[in-house]
Order: structure tokens, then C-alpha cells, then sequence
């Protein structure tokens, strides 16, 4: 599974709306369901408003 880091070390960033969720309480990473290749990283705000993420290999989800 490819883990995709922005900023490097110390920084992984929501699928949706890009911020860094290591500063935050609450969030979930889990395979594409459509690939399985990417990791889609997910902060509790667009987890609990289903902000549309998109996946490298074009899949979308809430």
C-alpha cells in the first residue's frame, strides 16, 4: 500500500481538504476500497460533513 505524506516528516494530510491531521484527535486512514494501493486519510471534519475524497486511482468517496 503506497502511503502518501505531504511535507514530510511529521505531516500526513486529510484526502479532502489537506490539513495536517497529525495535530488532530480524531481521524481514520484506511485503504482505497477501489484500488487497495493508496492510503485515504481522512480528518473528523470531513468525516462528519462525507466531503467527497478522491483516490489517484479516480475512485470517489463521502
Amino acid at each position: 500500500m503506497a502511503v502518501r505524506f505531504a511535507g514530510g516528516e511529521g505531516y500526513m494530510k486529510c484526502t479532502s481538504c489537506h490539513v495536517n491531521v497529525l495535530s488532530e484527535d480524531n481521524f481514520t486512514k484506511f485503504a482505497c476500497p477501489a484500488c487497495l494501493k493508496d492510503e485515504i486519510v481522512r480528518c473528523e471534519s470531513c468525516r462528519r460533513k462525507s466531503n467527497i475524497y478522491v483516490c489517484s486511482c479516480g475512485f470517489e468517496g463521502p
